[in-house]
């Protein structure tokens, strides 16, 4: 198979039908043997319906159904599992995204040998305050962080090679990151292309102001699986050493000096429990345990993570 094209959803049953039609057309045009595998996530409307007559029309169409919503990297993470194409596809279901990209973002991939090529929205028809000046300082940032050339990382619009979406892993709102999860699984050769960006015709987006939060929250955690993700233990070991080596180094200076004291019959002499430098390093051995006992919670939860996002799936077709 050529191509899967992955289209997360959420509510966008008026956009299905229109989005579907487009597809086919594009494949038909160039002869690509494709599936097209949407994912409901737990839609309250006829999503789901809609999906089920698309299939009955093209058995090429397939669907995937949520028992409730998930997110979209849960829903990429199911999908990318699923899909068969020898490129993937990703775009999403407002009708935003044109699918006569995809022959162009087809052959980047095939013939200039990139592992991933993500859209640029370079001309947005989003709201200024909203979106596109949210975004530049989110997309600048992650630049920054993540030594990655691209204008925009949160663009649906993308296209990966098959060895890509089979060897990460999109959880929690990752999604945003995919390009920066790639690139640390060894795949490095990431391009960009500009893509026509449209209006959207029905319904409303499903996104708040609440995503950029959460979106440098994950970048941080991007960041830190990045580096510690196999390894927790030595982000943790290392800090919980150093607070619990600063714990016993002021220790053994409020010691000698007790001793330094009591043997030059020093008067005045306090306690050391009476000493505020004794509290500190009290506090920093404390620190330093919990620092320990944290790395070694997050080594079992390491080896025992791998089963994140199975167990989502209510109804599937084929």
């Amino acid at each position: 198979m050529d191509i899967s094209v992955i289209v997360p959803l959420l509510n966008e049953a008026e956009s299905l039908p229109e989005l579907t039609e487009w597809i086919e057309r594009v494949m038909a045009e160039h002869n690509f043997t494709y599936e097209i595998l949407m994912v409901d996530d737990g839609s309250t409307d006829e999503s789901w319906s809609v999906i089920q007559n698309l299939h009955a029309k093209n058995p090429a169409v397939k669907g995937i159904k949520f028992r409730r919503n998930y997110g979209k990297s849960a829903a990429l993470n199911t999908a990318f599992e699923a899909c068969q194409g020898n490129v993937v596809i990703t775009m999403d279901a407002d009708l935003q995204d044109s699918p006569d990209e995809i022959p162009e973002l087809y052959r980047m991939i095939t013939e200039d040998g990139y592992d991933l090529v993500s859209g640029w929205k370079k001309v947005r028809y989003d709201s200024k305050i909203a979106k596109n000046i949210p975004s530049k300082f989110f997309n600048w940032t992650t630049r920054k962080m993540s030594g990655i050339m691209l204008h925009d990382f949160n663009c649906g619009l993308k296209a990966y090679r098959q060895d890509v979406v089979k060897s990460i892993e999109v959880y929690s709102e990752m999604h945003r990151y995919i390009p920066v999860i790639a690139k640390w699984a060894g795949f490095g050769k990431i391009g960009e292309k500009v893509v026509h960006h449209q209006k959207r015709k029905h319904g409303v987006s499903k996104f708040g102001w609440d995503r950029f939060i959460n979106g440098y929250l994950d970048l941080l955690t991007v960041s830190f699986m990045s580096k510690f993700g196999k390894k927790p233990m030595h982000f943790f070991g290392t800090l919980g050493s150093v607070s619990f080596l600063v714990g016993i180094v002021i220790t053994i200076i409020l010691i000698a000096q007790k001793l330094y004291r009591i043997s030059h019959s020093v008067p005045n002499l306090r306690q050391v429990v009476d000493q505020p430098l004794f509290y500190l390093a009290l506090l920093a051995m404390v620190i330093g345990l919990m620092l320990f006992l944290a790395g070694y919670l997050a080594e079992l939860i390491v080896r025992n993570g791998s089963d994140r996002n199975k167990y989502l799936i209510a109804g599937r077709i084929e």
